[in-house]
């Protein structure tokens, strides 16, 4: 393995989040964008080729060091992993409305789910999953919310378009329905624009 690599995995190892490659870039001076993704890909190609327990993954705006999948169950029954608190459904729902309708304000998301919104965007925003990325041009300039690199991060993406198309989640939801529903239930709306 190269040194680059080499100093790319230290900083990754040691880092709890993923580092996008322009921060990888900033450790050696002299790399170019081409060097360091040559570096990256030598590096999970080692961990993929020599049967490591963790693998390199691209997910949440840059790169990060995971346990490999097929022993995530273990480390977690010996509690050794730190797992994130759940969200409740109605945070849930709340962060896909934000994840597909950003920037989207308040008063949008209250009106789409028909309820008050304020204490779950609290909970998100204190959680780090939402941020305000915008000001809307509406009466009072409302605040405008959209997800952040840890939501893409906790939900394994690599970007935003990763999301399951809307047309994808209809067919899942009328799927996963009970078979006392009626075959004309409506789903929730939701658009990508």
């Amino acid at each position: 393995m190269n040194s680059l690599a080499k100093l790319l995995e230290a900083a990754l190892f040691a880092s709890p989040r993923p580092i996008p490659t322009d921060e990888l870039r900033a450790l050696d001076a002299d790399a170019s964008k081409a060097a360091v993704q040559s570096a990256l890909d030598e590096l999970r190609e080692h961990y993929n080729v020599d049967g490591h327990g963790v693998e390199l993954v691209e997910q949440g705006g840059g790169w990060q060091v995971l346990t490999r999948p097929e022993y995530t169950e273990a480390i977690e029954r010996a509690q050794m992993a730190v797992r994130p608190h759940r969200l409740s459904g109605a945070a849930l729902e709340t962060l896909a409305i934000i994840a597909y309708r950003q920037p989207i304000g308040r008063a949008d998301i209250a009106e789409i789910r028909g309820v008050d919104v304020g204490a779950i965007l609290k909970s998100l925003l204190e959680r780090g999953l939402v941020d305000v990325v915008a000001r809307g041009e509406g009466l009072g300039r409302p605040l405008l919310y959209g997800t952040t690199p840890l939501f893409l991060e906790q939900f394994a993406l690599r970007h935003l378009e990763e999301l399951p198309r809307i047309d994808e989640l209809s067919i899942a939801l009328r799927s996963s329905e009970p078979a006392t529903a009626p075959a004309t239930a409506p789903v929730p709306a939701v658009s990508a624009a």
